[in-house]
């Protein structure tokens, strides 16, 4: 088991103001070297591209996470609800703590080229030969594979997995804030401190008192906003076409047997897909901004073009559309094959979309878990049923396409360019 600190350790935090850790365990892990590698991860990979403040680490969230469960965990142990599993409370912390360690650079993008999972990898790293492991296992034997079991959303009690991950869980209250707090936007403000306070576990579940429910859909708005405004800007969506092209280039030129001049380890076990545990850990920004100036410098003119592009912000431009044109687009490859201009790695539609709440429905995922209102006769009810706002937003993958293309490139070529073509992409 645990022991408390004998004296409470403080995280100065912009968004929470303050952040206590009070319990050895915490403090360990904080001080793991797979914890540590957090600070060398940026929290929004490529937005720092379009918004220059969101230079913001996994490390800072991370901690923000466990700190909005603490102070969830706290309300309810004050309040003494009896239907609050007092036990639990080192493991939600514990997850909350770790559940983005195993993050890789640049967020998203690298998981999309080499079909690899966040979550999978923190899995690993709880459950390997890693210092995260041990500082567990002091904990108890099984204490491990019950902190991995919440991240994986596996484990049996859905009220420690929904406190970590649901529609309305710890990791999103803390993200939301703290994106907009670096992106200096103010589509993610809502009232936290609110919604805490009318947070309870009830039944198996964490429900909401319903005189809380404008403050959830101050909540989910917010979200629906910061989709929209921040996660979903095309300038980002941009470099993030940018990044996953650059590795599928490098990892068909590996494949093809093509001579790097600069392959350093875990490289190729990346593209193998034969990743350990230490080659993850060695995968940072840092490592990966050398890589790509490296490659900047290869002898293939198409990574290295992509390499440059990226590293200065020479991003492709893009076109938004309400609808496909498949016949049109392959034209469009069809020509750009004929100057010259590789469409595998200089064209890509993007659809980006997102629900902002999604209505429960029997037999779906955790994460799909209805937000309830608890009312003054103990009767729970979905939200989308009594409120207007989250019906509005409900079930409704909303988005529109972005035809992303090399604008300059095609300027050289614009006389032998089919004229809808050149009407399509506003040359």
């Amino acid at each position: 088991m645990t022991t408390p600190l004998q004296e409470e350790k403080v995280f100065k935090d912009p968004v929470h103001k303050y952040i206590y850790v009070q319990d050895q365990t915490i403090w360990d892990l904080i001080n793991t070297k797979e914890f540590q590698r957090l600070r060398r991860i940026r929290q929004l990979g490529t937005c720092f591209l379009t918004f220059h403040g969101a230079e913001h680490s996994r490390f800072s969230h991370s901690l923000g996470v466990y700190e909005v469960t603490r102070k969830i965990i706290s309300q309810f142990e004050r309040n003494k609800y009896e239907d609050w599993p007092r036990e639990e409370r080192l493991l939600c912390l514990c997850a909350s703590l770790l559940h983005d360690v195993g993050h890789g650079p640049f967020s998203h993008s690298i998981e999309k080229t080499f079909g690899t999972h966040h979550e999978e990898w923190s899995c690993r790293i709880v459950l390997g030969d890693t210092e995260v492991n041990q500082v567990l296992r002091r904990v108890s034997p099984t204490f491990p594979q019950q902190v991995a079991g919440v991240i994986a959303k596996t484990y049996n009690q859905e009220i420690v997995v929904s406190l970590v991950s649901s529609q309305l869980d710890a990791d999103r209250m803390d993200y939301l804030l703290r994106d907009a707090y670096f992106t200096g936007v103010n589509y993610g403000t809502f009232d936290l401190e609110r919604i805490l306070r009318v947070m309870r576990p009830y039944q198996g579940h964490i429900v909401v008192k319903e005189s809380g429910m404008h403050a959830v859909e101050d909540y989910l708005m917010s979200r629906y906003q910061m989709y929209w405004q921040v996660y979903f800007h095309p300038v980002t969506r941009s470099a993030e076409v940018l990044l996953h092209n650059i590795f599928q280039r490098a990892k068909h030129l590996h494949e093809e047997g093509f001579a790097f001049r600069f392959l350093l380890h875990p490289l190729p076990n990346l593209f193998r897909q034969k990743m350990t545990v230490h080659d993850h850990f060695l995968m940072d920004e840092a490592f990966m901004q050398m890589v790509l100036m490296q490659w900047s410098f290869e002898e293939d003119p198409v990574l290295s073009d992509l390499c440059t592009r990226f590293l200065q912000r020479r991003l492709l431009k893009y076109v938004t559309l309400e609808k496909i044109d498949a016949r049109q687009i392959e034209r469009l490859r069809d020509q750009m094959r004929s100057f010259g201009i590789d469409p595998d790695y200089y064209l890509d539609i993007d659809f980006p979309s997102d629900l902002s709440y999604d209505v429960y429905r029997p037999g779906e995922q955790d994460e799909k878990l209805p937000i309830l209102l608890l009312d003054s006769r103990d009767t729970l009810t979905e939200i989308s049923r009594k409120s207007e706002i989250v019906r509005s937003i409900s079930g409704i993958h909303m988005g529109k396409y972005h035809l992303y293309y090399p604008r300059e490139l095609l300027l050289n070529h614009a006389d032998k360019l089919d004229k809808n073509l050149r009407k399509l992409l506003d040359l």
